[in-house]
């Protein structure tokens, strides 16, 4: 008589909780663990975001933070060697609801347990995500440290204290630590297409110089959607080097860390590219430093804005947009200057999403127009900048 096989009493392993989270006021959430063993100490914030969350882990604006998804069911298109916002991940960790889906989508490559283990990224699920979420909603985006240990074991004090030590992102310039260390042309793709995926651009009419604070790479993609050569730059090439390369624009990227920390060099090469009337574009963290630049302050946001679905006021053309956007500071409206018109704000909590200058080709925006993931509303931001240069070339032929 055979005897029949045992059953794996799953239940008893998944409440091994190989996985915690230390908060600086010495909160401890409990888990399990996934992706890659290890400590990591950092800003907890959270996303609610529907979608992307490959292209959210990848994207650098995220370096110094451990990420808390507020909708469940992540892992579900699995990732794909496509799709990565950077080369290089720079988020911390990352918090989940539940247990990582199994893929079911054509474009999947890997599980993304795998693809986190592959980037060294922990991870914890398992957890009241929404707990996490409603304290960061009324006290702020505390430091965190998460663990994730197979043997469930964890010196919660030692934890505790890397947390206290912690600078936090205040004062700290991240832009420097992510920014590319040698100058390269894109010769990436156009923006994905259902139809056709990732195409070449074959097409370049105009040269974009983009200082890299840490740019996306869907960024590049639009800008080969517009017919540009794009020269990607270090945040800290000169504004000499700069106008060596002979560019029809400047593009100020996205970035992580505090505005007022990278503004120490950022400052001054962006004050002396203004003078050369070149239209300007800048997009998160670049149109903060744009904004300091022109004389207006920065201040950190109790919450900060992670998610793709914002509505955003265009006090221009009197509509409203559905952006995608994700930063920790914000500029003060008080200190701008009044050749700064504001052109944008947040229908959340009324804050500046977007300014220009009243006599010059120079502008930017709080949010994310190149939409990954998120909304597609804000594209047209492009198409504006890409127009302020062929105006500008006109200028210079008559």
């Amino acid at each position: 008589m055979k005897k029949k096989p045992k059953k794996t009493n799953s239940k008893k392993i998944s409440k091994i909780q190989t996985g915690v989270l230390v908060l600086e006021n010495k909160k401890v959430f409990r888990g399990i663990g996934f992706g890659y063993q290890g400590i990591a100490t950092g800003e907890i914030c959270f996303n609610t975001s529907l979608t992307g969350y490959q292209e959210i882990i990848s994207d650098p604006s995220y370096a110094g933070q451990i990420i808390n998804f507020t909708f469940p069911h992540v892992g579900n298109v699995g990732t794909n060697k496509e799709d990565h916002e950077s080369d290089k991940i720079w988020t911390r960790g990352i918090i989940l609801n539940s247990e990582i889906t199994d893929p079911s989508n054509y474009r999947s490559f890997l599980h993304l347990d795998t693809w986190l283990k592959k980037n060294k990224i922990i991870g914890i699920t398992g957890l009241d995500t929404r707990s996490l979420t409603n304290f960061i909603r009324d006290k702020g985006a505390p430091k965190g440290t998460i663990n994730y240990s197979k043997t469930g074991k964890f010196n919660i004090n030692k934890l505790t204290n890397n947390t206290i030590k912690w600078s936090g992102l205040k004062n700290l310039d991240l832009a420097e630590v992510v920014s590319t260390k040698k100058n390269y042309i894109w010769r990436g793709f156009k923006t994905w297409k259902k139809e056709t995926g990732y195409k070449k651009n074959n097409k370049k009419i105009y040269h974009v110089i983009a200082i890299d604070y840490g740019i996306k790479k869907n960024i590049l993609r639009y800008f080969s959607d517009f017919s540009c050569k794009v020269t990607v730059v270090s945040c800290k090439t000169s504004a000499k080097k700069i106008l060596d390369l002979k560019p029809d624009g400047i593009f100020l990227s996205n970035g992580p860390g505090d505005p007022a920390a990278t503004g120490k060099y950022a400052i001054k090469i962006i004050k002396e590219l203004i003078k050369e009337n070149l239209p300007i574009f800048g997009i998160c963290l670049g149109h903060q430093i744009l904004a300091l630049a022109l004389g207006g302050k920065t201040r950190k946001m109790k919450l900060g804005h992670r998610g793709a679905n914002h509505p955003v006021k265009n006090l221009i053309h009197d509509n409203v947009e559905i952006t995608s956007q994700n930063h920790g500071f914000e500029v003060v409206k008080e200190t701008l200057p009044k050749n700064i018109v504001v052109t944008h704000k947040s229908l959340f909590d009324n804050s500046i999403e977007g300014i220009k200058l009243k006599n010059k080709p120079v502008f930017s925006v709080q949010y994310h127009p190149e939409s990954n993931p998120g909304p597609q509303d804000s594209v047209y931001l492009f198409e504006e900048f890409i127009n302020n240069i062929k105006k500008n070339a006109k200028k210079k032929r008559s």
